[in-house]
């Protein structure tokens, strides 16, 4: 098990950090093959801009 700093990364060790990202590549790739229906980024923009102006 690898120590790891702040400075280097946001996981306590090496082992954390490559699970995460074998996770988020997982992730990515299912969405990649997902054959849902894409949502349009200009409704997925106006979402996320409501949900930021709740909260000026």
């Amino acid at each position: 098990m690898t120590k790891l700093t702040p400075i280097e990364s946001e996981f306590a060790t090496s082992e954390d950090a490559d699970a995460h990202d074998a996770w988020v590549r997982a992730k990515v790739e299912r969405a990649l093959i997902s054959t849902k229906p894409r949502i349009p980024h200009d409704e997925v923009m106006a979402k996320a801009q409501a949900v930021l102006d709740k909260y000026k």
